[in-house]
């Protein structure tokens, strides 16, 4: 048994100062998306340094340690996931696969349901696409268009962007979260989604009740041309994922229709232009690449020094106070705590789920909490603060767009903060149950 050190999390500690505070640095200068300037890949090399000094034993052991957790069969599954992504999502775009969807959308929504519509269009093509960036940049021009045609409120109409990207952001089966929290926890991606989804639905649907009542008299003006065959990859992808078949297989599928459309409909699209398409799709999933590498490494070196059995002691000491025995709901408050105060000092929610993936299987193993939880719970929290932090890439694009404010857009990001509260009040009241849970409650 490792023994429980505080000392090891120090290279985390100093990963998070350079990272942070750089951004905290370059945000009193004025510098925009201050807390990209200095990337997560970079950031962390200081502290890969100082974990493998700190470690005991020859030298050669040391980094061997740590190239065993770069090369961890979890990781390297998740880059070869990432490199699939990258290149669906890229050759998707290019083919016009994103103005159609959203462009079809607008067609068949009334005026006065163009938030609600606007959330589900988003919502869409964030599921369909896996990131959330990529879905702000391609929509959040489009409501800023919609808002000045409707006279309603900028903030709110951006927000709902934000809210939709950020629903499909935490439930798309190829997004790096659903990947990392999926990975990490040891748990099929069918299964997470159906967990994930029985939270997210109730949020959503309060969400465009809210939204309903706040384009209730909003006029929109006439979308543009679209073609229904663009937008069969992403539907492609969402029915086979949720079907269950291999992720890898279907993001394979996805490239080829995309490509087919491609050949098919866009005037001078080659082999040849496909072929940069994909890897452009490569390399736009370059840092997030790195990054899980060099993490792998790192929290091998963390775990094997005692670590993360320091911090999963010290959260169950907090987590079980006035009670006798770990719990299941006290098991799913620390991994919500833990996975929130992580994406906080990162501003990555993807990078909060790597750092805090070991911690929430070891709290779920200790308080019996199924793996398909804690894979929902690490992915939904993260994605709560990752959307209502001002200071996240997902705000500052969408402000950076609209010439807003992050702080403007704080406040109306309503899903987000409903997806916060359902998922707490699910944590308390042990919804949904899992048939584990179910199987032992039929026992007692």
């Amino acid at each position: 048994m490792t023994k429980p050190s505080p000392l090891a999390l120090a290279p985390l500690a100093l990963f998070l100062l350079f990272f942070v505070g750089s951004g905290l640095w370059y945000q009193a200068q004025g510098v925009e998306f201050a807390f990209y300037q200095i990337s997560a890949p970079v950031a962390i090399l200081p502290a890969i340094v100082l974990a493998i000094m700190l470690a005991s034993g020859p030298l050669n052991e040391r980094i061997n340690t740590f190239i065993s957790g770069v090369g961890d069969n979890t990781i390297i599954t998740m880059v070869l996931i990432y490199l699939l992504a990258g290149a669906f999502a890229s050759v998707a775009k290019a083919v016009g696969g994103v103005d159609a969807t959203v462009n079809f959308g607008l067609s068949v929504i009334p005026p006065e349901l163009v938030l609600p519509g606007l959330f589900v269009i988003t919502a869409f093509v964030a599921t369909s696409m896996g990131t959330s960036m990529g879905t702000i940049a391609a929509i959040a021009p489009i409501a800023v268009g919609v808002a000045d045609a409707t006279a309603l409120s900028l903030p709110l109409t951006v927000a709902t962007v934000i809210g939709g990207a950020m629903f499909g952001d935490n439930l798309s089966i190829i997004s790096d979260t659903t990947i990392a929290a999926t990975r990490t926890q040891g748990c099929a991606m069918r299964d997470k989604f159906r967990l994930n989804f029985k939270i997210a639905l109730p949020a959503a649907l309060l969400t465009l009740v809210w939204l309903w009542m706040q384009s209730s008299a909003a006029q929109v003006e006439a979308p543009g041309d679209y073609e229904l065959i663009r937008v069969l990859p992403y539907v492609a992808v969402l029915v086979l994922a949720v079907m269950g078949v291999n992720v890898m297989l279907v993001l394979f599928v996805g490239i080829l229709l995309a490509g087919g459309v491609g050949l098919t409909l866009v005037p001078d699209y080659s082999v040849a232009q496909w072929s940069k398409d994909i890897y452009a799709g490569y390399t736009g999933m370059q840092e997030i690449l790195i990054l899980s590498l060099l993490i792998g490494g790192l929290g091998l070196l963390m775990k094997t020094q005692g670590g993360l059995a320091w911090v999963s002691n010290l959260i169950d000491r907090i987590s079980r106070m006035g009670k006798r025995e770990p719990g299941r709901r006290s098991g799913e408050l620390s991994i919500a705590a833990a996975v929130s105060l992580t994406n906080l000092c990162t501003a990555n929610n993807t990078v909060a789920i790597l750092l805090a993936g070991s911690l929430a299987k070891d709290i779920a193993e200790r308080h019996e909490v199924d793996p398909r939880r804690s894979a929902s719970l690490i992915d939904i929290f993260s994605c709560v603060v990752q959307g209502l932090i001002p200071y996240g890439a997902q705000v500052l694009l969408a402000a950076s767009i609209a010439k807003l404010s992050p702080l403007q857009l704080i406040g109306s990001i309503h899903y987000c903060w409903l997806l916060g509260l359902v998922a707490v009040a699910a944590i308390l009241v042990g919804f949904p149950k899992t048939r584990s849970v179910q199987a032992a409650e039929a026992v007692a």
